[in-house]
């Protein structure tokens, strides 16, 4: 980077996954270490980049809206530079261009390691400064290699910072994905799937955990399927769990997402037998219907999936499970729907995504399918899949009152957030309790809100449990590791 960036200011905001949370953290720590400042508004950054998601059309439509509000800062800071990076990049580069002529930069998710260099070039004059990958499978290997090798210094360059790091920390393990449902952008935007050296995941735990960092995420589009050859030898998920969970330091571990059509049971098994992986599975199911399951592409039936729900009960008592649905798919019946709505009080999940179906540009379901379920259906599907669950994990949340559980208290709850705003009058404040709620999460990933001080941000704390909703389990600390 030049010295350009010496002194400039620089805002990134983020739609979507974790994938997208932690792209965006190894640029804002790119960009930091060539000379920007973060700052906390649009307005008053010398660079905007906008960290995209493809996955659903009404994501898209956010950051087209947005684009509209930046264009108006721009139009009053002709020197402000905006760049749209990730998913939406790589997927529409060009209808960006045509509707957001005032972005500067575009880059795709497979491009990131030149981020800097296309800054560079935007503010030479040379815009819009774009790159993104187009068609994985005709790229050249050597092109293919030179820009996976990009990718990975990016993921290895995360330098953290022992005074500001968080507890918690996302680690990529695998890029891409290769199922190709059908549905489903990712495997055009983010290309084929490939797995990390497992000592590079290493390395990156051991310097979090020497940052403070207590619980660490591995990320993975489809993670169950992880495999690194290594000679002889193909290193899978249970073993890259084992070599990440005898870090020093790291006291939590979890793996998303997995793919139900080819997880093994070996996973299960180091999750019983390694104490400090947490007893948490996200396992989407996107439809309860066989005949919707084949549509999409999914490489798994519904007997399978009740089937791999019990093995996992059997072989790690108390596991939660957290899953996906897509309400309104190409075809999807009332007697479909009622398949998801029945597979849900079956399998008990703590929570669920639900998602209306939204055709995605290049896809075999845009393609070949129809969108032929009216949005309202959509709607109403959505809501009865919801009001479902929330029965569910109301009664659930009910069982857990009166005991103990451990929680990683990872800030101040939102109600403590707007209680402490400053410049509110004391008599719009809200009382002591609210300024001092704070939240975590359990080991099977359950929310708990309590009261305490904050100097137990960070920390592992026995909380026991006095009241609950189906989101939220309230408690008061009882001790703290």
């Amino acid at each position: 980077m030049t010295n350009a960036a010496s002194g400039q200011t620089v805002y990134l905001e983020t739609f979507g996954c974790q994938m997208n949370v932690l792209d965006s953290e190894l640029v804002l720590g790119e960009l930091r270490a060539a000379g920007y400042t973060p700052v906390d508004a649009a307005d008053e950054a010398d660079l905007v980049l906008i960290n995209t998601c493809s996955v659903r059309q009404r994501a898209e439509e956010k950051v087209h809206s947005r684009l509209g509000e930046l264009n108006r800062c721009k139009q009053q800071r002709p020197d402000m530079m905006i760049g749209v990076i990730g998913c939406m990049a790589e997927r529409d580069a060009e209808g960006i261009r045509q509707r957001a002529p005032h972005v500067d930069v575009l880059c795709g998710p497979g491009e990131l390691g030149s981020l800097l260099a296309l800054i560079d070039q935007a503010r030479s004059g040379d815009r819009p400064a774009v790159a993104v990958t187009r068609d994985w499978s005709r790229r050249e290997p050597a092109a293919r290699r030179a820009r996976d090798d990009g990718l990975e210094a990016l993921d290895r360059s995360r330098r953290p910072d022992r005074a500001g790091s968080p507890a918690q920390a996302y680690i990529r393990v695998q890029r891409g994905c290769d199922k190709f449902c059908s549905y489903c952008v990712v495997p055009f935007v983010r290309g084929p799937e490939r797995s990390r050296p497992p000592d590079h995941v290493v390395e990156e735990a051991r310097r979090l955990a020497d940052a403070g960092v207590v619980e660490i995420t591995l990320l993975g589009q489809s993670i169950n399927s992880y495999a690194y050859e290594m000679g002889d030898r193909v290193v899978r998920l249970p073993d890259l769990l084992v070599q990440v969970h005898d870090v020093p330091g790291i006291r939590r571990l979890r793996f998303v997402t997995s793919f139900p059509g080819d997880f093994d049971a070996s996973i299960l098994r180091a999750m019983r037998d390694l104490p400090n992986v947490c007893e948490y599975l996200h396992l989407p199911a996107q439809s309860g219907s066989d005949r919707i399951l084949s549509a999409m592409r999914r490489d798994h039936t519904v007997d399978h999936y009740n089937a791999l729900v019990d093995q996992a009960r059997r072989i790690v008592p108390g596991i939660t499970l957290a899953g996906d649905f897509i309400v309104g798919f190409s075809g999807e019946t009332e007697a479909d729907h009622q398949a998801s709505c029945e597979l849900i009080r079956r399998t008990r999940y703590k929570n669920i995504f639900v998602f209306k179906y939204s055709p995605r540009p290049g896809t075999v379901a845009d393609r070949n399918l129809p969108d032929d379920v009216p949005m309202d259906v959509k709607r109403r599907r959505n809501h009865e899949l919801l009001a479902i669950q929330a029965e569910i994990a109301a009664a659930h949340n009910q069982t857990m009152i009166g005991q103990r559980v451990e929680v990683l208290v990872e800030g101040y709850s939102k109600a403590a957030v707007k209680a402490r705003q400053p410049g509110r009058p004391a008599s719009d404040r809200s009382d002591w309790r609210s300024e001092h709620q704070f939240v975590g999460r359990t080991g099977g990933d359950q929310i708990v809100v309590f009261d305490g001080d904050a100097d137990l941000i960070g920390r592992l704390v026995t909380v026991e449990i006095a009241s609950a909703t189906d989101l939220t389990l309230h408690g008061r600390a009882y001790e703290t590791s």
